[in-house]
């Protein structure tokens, strides 16, 4: 899913908003629509794609004029001229569907693999550079890959999936298990999925029924790469039908089936989120297909990497730093990244600071922090900050993290967010003369959650084990609302509303803000027995 990129890099990736335009160089990886949002309204010269991809955005866009796009072929390098200093991309295949690439990034800003959606197998990851795949004999002599934009859209999910090719063996091992099936309906009319089309209709030898009118995208994918699969007539037995009300239509089907005293259709769905979402998903067969509740036979064919193939991945890599384009998914979620993208102390040469446009410091930055008793909230004393230029005038950033754990420098990236929340905290004098940490939200210019400063939360024995991350963090955003809550009391003993902050908080982990405690004098004086009135959040 696409991200903001940082406001230090010259260019965006699979980004189309106000932000975007101030970029000089766009880049889009494929041509689905989570990845095209926006496109139509604001684009400009250069986008950069590749030729599948280029064709199926002007369909889409047909305001658009051919003129603003610049082919990238896979595997080819290409110099991007740009006033700050040329750069060079590179594009390589990302396993996820046709014209889908991930992009290769060197220049002044540092080395930086953003891959799109992509699915990181082992021939896929074997396919980049040999300099950034470290090995033992001449590790020393290699090139470093600064940061890692990833799609992480199943990090959290410990299903070893299937083989794009096992998993379309399993498609035609269903269908061979239902040879009185008159009609088969595939439920693969996304971007990614032709190529199951492909091998059944080479199988078994017949032609697939493609609507124009039901499915347009699918048909006019396969119009582009495959045509000679597809018929108009009705009457075939394999048919393709789109997702949405899949188990409705099924249902019809049956009845239909039933009344008229034919022989049931079969039903077809090759995707991973229903084992990814399934509650029983431990016990799911990976190897066969599964009948749903509804009729439908599920196969788990995924487009995108496994949490084992991400570990895996970035074992090899090495990345410095990892960044999720995938919400609410976190790159903090994986091994790799516990383990080796934690730092207290950023050096002063460190690619951070150009990634942010920041000035980095004569000396290296430390990330330190004193405790506050029992509280989880932490005061700063004045040797335990580091204290940023951000380039503008009278200002400077101090970054240090609410929880006494390690932080990490990368962060959430969220997508159609008016506003980024990072936690951030800023030095006021009190009352008696003491100085006071603050929780403030970072300035909406700062286009990437990487510098969030996410603490990282040991797992502690009261938690269940499987709790995730998210989680975590929420129970501690709890107690901070709560102290706030009880510590700001209004005369008549009624807990006043959360500050804005708090509230934000919540809604930017699409959390319903709590409601305000009653007051011990509104429940005493409550005429009713035993009942206790709650009243509503005002609106903002």
């Amino acid at each position: 899913m696409p991200i903001e990129m940082p406001k230090g890099l010259p260019f965006s990736v699979d980004t189309w908003s106000p932000a975007s335009d101030e970029k000089r160089h766009h880049f889009l990886t494929h041509a689905h629509w989570d990845h095209m949002a926006g496109l139509g309204a604001h684009f400009s010269y250069p986008v950069y794609a590749t030729h599948l991809t280029k064709s199926l955005v002007l369909h889409y866009f047909p305001q658009l004029d051919e003129s603003v796009f610049v082919e990238i072929e896979i595997g080819k390098t290409i110099i991007a001229k740009d006033p700050e200093g040329d750069f060079k991309v590179t594009a390589y295949d990302a396993n996820h569907c046709p014209g889908a690439v991930m992009f290769l990034f060197e220049g002044t800003f540092g080395n930086i693999l953003h891959t799109g959606d992509c699915r990181l197998t082992k021939d896929t990851v074997k396919n980049l550079p040999t300099k950034y795949i470290p090995n033992k004999k001449d590790f020393e002599n290699i090139a470093h890959l600064d940061y890692v934009f990833l799609d992480c859209t199943f990090g959290r999910c410990s299903l070893e999936f299937p083989t794009k090719n096992a998993a379309i063996k399993q498609v035609k091992n269903c269908i061979k298990m239902h040879p009185n099936a008159q009609v088969v309906y595939l439920s693969c009319d996304l971007l990614g999925q032709e190529e199951i089309l492909i091998e059944i209709s080479e199988e078994f030898q017949s032609s697939i029924y493609v609507d124009q009118l039901s499915v347009p995208d699918c048909f006019q994918v396969i119009s582009h790469i495959a045509p000679e699969i597809m018929t108009n007539d009705s009457s075939a037995r394999f048919h393709v039908i789109g997702f949405p009300k899949l188990n409705e239509r099924a249902a019809r089907k049956f009845s239909e089936a039933r009344n008229n005293n034919e022989q049931e259709p079969l039903f077809i769905r090759p995707s991973t989120y229903w084992y990814a979402s399934h509650e029983d998903a431990e016990n799911l067969s990976l190897t066969d297909a599964e009948r749903d509740e509804f009729g439908v036979w599920h196969i788990c064919y995924s487009m995108h990497s496994s949490r084992h193939e991400l570990e895996w991945a970035l074992r090899h890599l090495k990345p410095k730093w990892v960044v999720s384009t995938t919400p609410p998914c976190l790159a903090m979620d994986l091994a790799y990244v516990k383990k080796h993208c934690f730092k207290t102390r950023v050096e002063a040469d460190d690619p951070i600071w150009k990634l942010f446009n920041l000035s980095s410091p004569e000396k290296c930055a430390t990330i330190d922090w004193a405790s506050n008793g029992n509280s989880e909230v932490v005061e700063c004393t004045n040797a335990s900050k580091s204290i940023v230029e951000d380039g503008k005038p009278d200002r400077k950033r101090k970054i240090c993290s609410p929880l006494k754990q390690e932080v990490t420098l990368f962060g959430r990236a969220r997508l159609g967010l008016e506003e980024t929340q990072l936690w951030e905290k800023e030095e006021e004098e009190g009352e008696n003369g003491k100085k006071e940490c603050n929780v403030l939200t970072m300035e909406k210019d700062l286009e990437v959650e990487i510098v969030s400063v996410e603490p990282f939360i040991e797992q502690p024995r009261s938690l269940p084990v499987n709790i995730s991350l998210k989680d975590k963090e929420l129970q501690v955003d709890h107690e901070k609302m709560e102290m706030t809550l009880n510590g700001n009391k209004n005369r008549g003993g009624r807990s006043i509303d959360m500050n804005e902050s708090l509230k934000k908080l919540y809604r930017s982990r699409n959390v319903p803000v709590p409601r305000p405690l009653p007051s011990l004098v509104e429940l005493m004086s409550s005429t009713k027995r035993v009942r206790l009135v709650l009243d509503p959040v005002k609106e903002e």
